[in-house]
Parts: structure tokens; C-alpha cells; sequence
């Protein structure tokens, strides 16, 4: 028997938990496609995917089936890329926000029932690429337009290139480095941002034996997002790249569902129009 009330799909079934992931391409598709290929060892399949210096051949990004990809336009070659999962985009609002660069890009997530059982109904997560430059402030990208005050969930990562005692305790830095990255530590602890690395955990293993390993790669959530994050972690197995993929799971969606509606296509008008006329009421 068909049920007369509309079905709706538990959010909780289709969202299990909201990873995302994060990592430099190094403009490989060979190292793309390695890491797109290695999500059939998560638990659950990513939702985002941030990608630093990807791939980009004849104007065109790579594709991947289950993906869709956005990049900062032109001019200019786009220095990140976010892919957004098709099931994701199926079951809540996804756009972009461009910033007037190529090295930065935002995709607002928006449900208007609210994401994470809470009030807030937009996630933003913002990839960049902070490169190096020979002039003050010798990055690409200044704090103050990573790090600024957003009143909903808000996830920056990527690729910083800096060196900071919080995410990489046991390396000695010189007075540049350090002066260069406490400014945007201190822009994202200001606002306030939290960083997910966990210390020590190294992001990029040089491919001469050498240079050190480093933590590149930072992930900072703004206090409306904190207390959604479950994990920062970097479990899968090497790309091919000189930095290790890393992956933010963030708790169940827990999209609130509209009540269930009559399913009026189902309705026996005649045997409902029967029954009335034998109605009666107590007096």
C-alpha cells in the first residue's frame, strides 16, 4: 500500500558526516587523479575537495565523475579550485564567492531549514594559495582578507606557506619567518579563528632528502564553526605530490526535514466523500 504522506529523505542517511579535503596538485593530473581515486579509502566519500595549484590545461580543469569544479575566472591562471559533490548540491544550495584573484575562492553552503541542528543556514569554505613574493609582505594574499568576521560557520584552508611554532613546534624558524607568519596568526586569533592542525603533523615532505618536512598546510575555523569540527587529520596515502592530502570532518549536516504533506494524487475522493455523508457528530 502506497503511503499517503510524501517521503523525505533522512539527512542523516545521505550526510553521515561532512568531510573535506584538502591539497596541492602541484598542477599534476597525475597527482589529481591519484587523489580523487584514493577517497575509496575514507570512511565516507568527501563532500568538498580544495585543491592548490590544480591542473589546468587549454583554460579547462580536470573532471571526476560525482564532481563538480569551480575556479577563480580569468585572466590569469587559477591557482585554486574547489570540486563540490554532486550528492552534496542535490540535497542543499551551493555557490561560489570569487575574490578578486586568482590565488582565492569561496563556496557558500546554504539550507534554509540550518546546517549542523543549528540556527545557522550558510557554511563558507575558502581555499588559498599564500604564495611567496620578494616585496613587503612577501605573501600574495594579506591576513586581513583571510581572516575576517563572519556571523555563520566559516572554514579557511589551504596552502599558507608560512612557518609558525603552533603548527610545527620542532621547527626552528628564522626572525623573518616568524614575523611573517605571527601576523597572520595573530589577524586569525584576533577575529578569533582557530587552527585544526594538529601540531607537529607534518603536510609537506620534500622531495630531496635534505630539507625538512614542514606543516604548510593550515585549516582555521571561526568560532561559529568551531564547535562543528570532529576532526583534522591526514590518513590517505601519498599522491605523487610533495604534500599530503588533509581531511576536515565536519558533523552531520542534520538538515531539519519539512513536516510530512498529504500525498493528494493517492486520495479516494469518492470512498472520502462516502464517509462524510454518514459522518456524524455527538451532540
Amino acid at each position: 500500500m502506497e503511503n499517503f504522506f510524501t517521503r523525505y529523505t533522512d539527512s542523516s542517511a545521505v550526510f553521515p558526516s561532512f568531510p573535506i579535503i584538502q591539497h596541492n596538485c602541484l598542477g599534476s593530473w597525475d597527482v589529481f587523479l591519484s587523489l580523487f581515486h584514493s577517497f575509496t579509502m575514507l570512511p565516507h566519500p568527501p563532500l568538498l575537495v580544495a585543491i592548490q595549484d590544480p591542473p589546468f590545461r587549454r583554460s579547462v580543469l580536470p573532471t571526476f565523475p560525482g564532481f563538480m569544479s569551480f575556479a577563480p575566472p580569468p585572466p590569469g591562471r587559477p591557482r585554486v579550485a574547489i570540486y563540490v559533490s554532486r550528492t552534496l548540491n542535490q540535497h542543499l544550495s551551493c555557490s561560489t564567492v570569487f575574490h578578486e584573484s586568482s590565488d582565492m575562492l569561496s563556496v557558500d553552503v546554504f539550507s534554509p531549514e540550518g546546517l549542523f541542528g543549528s540556527p545557522h543556514r550558510s557554511l563558507r569554505v575558502t581555499s588559498v594559495y599564500v604564495l611567496r613574493t620578494n616585496s613587503p609582505p612577501y605573501r600574495s594574499i594579506l591576513p586581513e582578507r583571510l581572516f575576517s568576521f563572519l556571523s555563520y560557520p566559516h572554514l579557511v584552508l589551504g596552502d599558507f606557506n608560512l612557518h609558525h611554532p603552533l603548527a610545527d613546534p620542532c621547527r626552528s624558524l628564522s626572525e623573518q619567518e616568524f614575523t611573517i607568519s605571527t601576523r597572520y596568526f595573530d589577524a586569525a586569533f584576533e577575529v578569533p579563528y582557530h587552527l585544526l592542525n594538529t601540531p607537529g603533523v607534518y603536510t609537506r615532505f620534500p622531495f630531496d632528502a635534505i630539507s625538512q618536512p614542514s606543516v604548510l598546510d593550515l585549516a582555521f575555523a571561526n568560532t561559529a564553526l568551531s564547535s562543528f569540527v570532529s576532526s583534522w587529520d591526514t590518513p590517505l596515502p601519498s599522491t605523487g605530490s610533495d604534500h599530503v592530502p588533509c581531511v576536515i570532518t565536519l558533523k552531520p549536516p542534520a538538515i531539519m526535514l519539512p513536516p510530512p504533506t498529504p500525498h493528494w494524487a493517492l486520495l479516494d475522493l469518492d470512498a472520502v466523500g462516502k464517509a462524510l455523508d454518514t459522518f456524524t457528530t455527538l451532540p
